[in-house]
């Protein structure tokens, strides 16, 4: 596939990372460094991704989960036991301070992942592509706002809500691998109006290499995704790496058949 179309990267912009190499960090929490998991090459070929400590530490949990054939008595069961661990209707006992004036109660994981859907660059879409960012070193290509900021005020209050990703991550994990347990991908399809966010690494024809956002929605309807903007783009997505999708929990990104993607590199396919 021929050249790299570096002409597409606005380099001095202040929504995009800048930098040859400034899409991938050298440090992680997860099993794999950010230059492999970000690769062509993991796309193609993807391999279990864990990130560190947090199957040990909630062993509990998926042993329970185990012993439960029916998916949403599983899904009822990791909410509450997320109630139960980060004290979520119980703040004070994590030391939230019940009369401060900058109370953040509902600022959870449920939150994050529907304020997602509401705005991606928003003060919900910071902390997620913070936690990405965090947790697989890929830095953010992306964010139309003040993201650092967005992000800290995002975090600010709340009983470890980065670790409350963590476990919304492996407990995905482990749903798709009862649901999809013979496929490593999955085609999934998303609609832009441009293609100004994404650095546009090769293109021929209607195939391209794009480096995407660090998290992306996607969606499983080819048709749906139509009705997002101009262009369609269709890509073969490692199971590993969706952290989130329309029916894992109950009233979860249900409007349109929604599927949160960790980024990298795509081969893709964009349609008009």
């Amino acid at each position: 596939m021929a050249g790299v179309d570096s002409s597409r990267v606005p380099d001095n912009s202040d929504t995009f990372c800048t930098g040859k190499d400034s899409a991938f960090l050298p440090f992680n929490r997860c099993n794999l460094p950010a230059r492999i998991l970000g690769s062509l090459r993991f796309q193609q070929h993807p391999v279990p991704l864990t990130l560190d400590g947090v199957s040990t530490l909630h062993r509990s949990l998926f042993k329970h989960l185990q012993a439960m054939p029916d998916a949403a008595a599983r899904a009822q069961r990791f909410m509450d036991y997320m109630t139960v661990h980060f004290c979520l209707e119980a703040l004070e006992e994590a030391g939230l301070e019940a009369n401060s004036k900058h109370k953040r109660a509902n600022a959870n994981y449920l939150r994050v992942l529907r304020g997602w859907g509401f705005d991606s660059s928003g003060r919900e879409g910071a902390v997620l592509k913070g936690w990405v960012e965090s947790r697989f070193g890929l830095a953010v290509q992306y964010h139309q706002g003040h993201y650092a900021f967005d992000r800290c005020k995002g975090l600010y209050g709340t009983n470890a809500l980065e670790s409350q990703l963590d476990l919304v991550y492996t407990y995905c994990q482990y749903e798709l691998a009862l649901l999809h347990s013979q496929q490593s991908h999955l085609t999934l399809y998303r609609g832009v109006n441009a293609l100004d966010e994404y650095r546009v690494l090769a293109r021929d024809g209607k195939r391209a290499v794009v480096l995407m956002n660090n998290v992306s929605s996607f969606t499983h309807s080819r048709e749906r995704a139509d009705e997002f903007g101009d262009y369609v783009i269709e890509a073969r997505v490692p199971v590993v790496k969706v952290l989130g999708y329309y029916d894992l929990l109950p009233k979860l990104l249900r409007g349109e058949g929604e599927f949160l993607v960790v980024g990298g590199m795509y081969e893709v396919s964009i349609n008009a």
